[in-house]
């Protein structure tokens, strides 16, 4: 009897996956998409969009929500929210104003100190919520509500109004200036500081993520942190340092605030701690954890930026904005989960 041929079984383990596989494993696959049809949309209604200089403040708007997208979206992929990361950028930028026109310092002096308190703020969510295992909703939210309480009333208390006073004439106001809230010019288009800022800021997270094993400590941690601990991952530590980035990136933001106005409002920040999860959300981050990218919070930053300053140019009524905005973060939250559960099935 003829012996059969018998066909040797691939091991799945070393199975090779196709490109569109390997694409579509990538949790911005959906926002880039989104962006590129978001693009082409507003390019259409709106002519004046692809112009230089409005596409450079285009890019401007996205920068202000990026920066703090880049540590949110880290944030998120270790499984955290930070829902005091608005009002801890204003906190910043009052800190640097007040101490230096108060007690008549160079201007670095008090951004030195405000780098300091806004470390200390990341640091002390981060270690509420590992020392009590209160979920970080509940902790940031004490803090969002203490934060915007001291905001006021410090600023009340200490110079007897809402705002700072303008800090221009302050020593080394125009050094700062130049690197928090800059300008400058590439073939003939004026951009802004934060732009660079944001896309250095984006370009390191990316690379701590995929190229370090604190990335690997990043991702475990946030896609089940008990298991993660029984293999020696540092939990406490990285997620400590997560809320320590929100909190330096929130004093960058807080920074390019006060050098671009001279002077802070004490009631703002309040509702952009929203903005900038939705970035991150839209961008592919998983409200559950242990996925997302930092590009796909640029991503998801960008698409802000086309839709916020899209509608201005397309002169539509921008009472539209906050449900284009909310029906983008339904649909972005349906796609990822979609792509997400596709690239596992393949």
């Amino acid at each position: 009897m003829a012996t059969l041929l018998q066909v040797p079984k691939l091991d799945e383990r070393v199975g090779k996956r196709s490109v569109v596989q390997n694409l579509l494993g990538r949790p911005e696959v959906g926002a880039l998409v989104g962006a590129i049809v978001l693009f082409i949309f507003f390019s259409a209604a709106a002519p004046v969009f692809l112009q230089p200089n409005s596409f450079a403040t285009v890019l401007y708007g996205s920068s202000t929500i990026g920066i703090m997208a880049v540590a949110v979206s880290l944030l998120m992929i270790g499984g955290e929210f930070d829902l005091s990361a608005g009002v801890a950028v204003i906190s910043s930028a009052l800190t640097a104003s007040l101490f230096s026109w108060y007690f008549s310092t160079n201007i670095w002096v008090g951004i030195g100190l405000a780098l300091v308190v806004s470390l200390t703020i990341g640091f002390v969510n981060g270690w509420i919520l590992m020392k009590t295992k209160l979920p970080s909703f509940i902790v940031t939210l004490a803090t969002f509500l203490m934060l915007t309480g001291l905001n006021l009333a410090l600023t009340r208390l200490i110079g007897g109004s809402v705002a700072t006073p303008s800090i221009g004439s302050i020593d080394g106001f125009e050094s700062a200036r130049a690197i928090f809230a800059n300008d400058f010019i590439i073939g003939g288009v004026d951009l802004k500081s934060p732009i660079l800022i944001w896309i250095i800021l984006v370009a390191i997270a990316s690379w701590l993520l995929l190229r370090t094993k604190v990335g690997n400590w990043i991702f475990a941690a946030g896609g089940d942190e008990n298991a993660a601990r029984a293999v020696g991952v540092p939990v406490k530590a990285t997620k400590i340092g997560l809320f320590m980035g929100v909190g330096f990136c929130g004093w960058v933001l807080g920074m390019h605030n006060l050098f671009a106005f001279d002077a802070v409002q004490s009631g703002e920040g309040i509702g952009n701690e929203f903005l900038y999860i939705i970035a991150a959300v839209i961008g592919g981050c998983l409200l559950t954890g242990g996925y997302g990218s930092a590009i796909g919070g640029a991503i998801g930053a960008f698409i802000f930026g086309m839709a916020n300053k899209g509608i201005v140019y397309a002169q539509w009524n921008p009472d539209w904005f906050k449900f284009f905005l909310g029906l983008m973060l339904l649909l972005a939250t349906i796609v990822n989960l979609i792509v997400k559960r596709r690239a596992e099935l393949k």
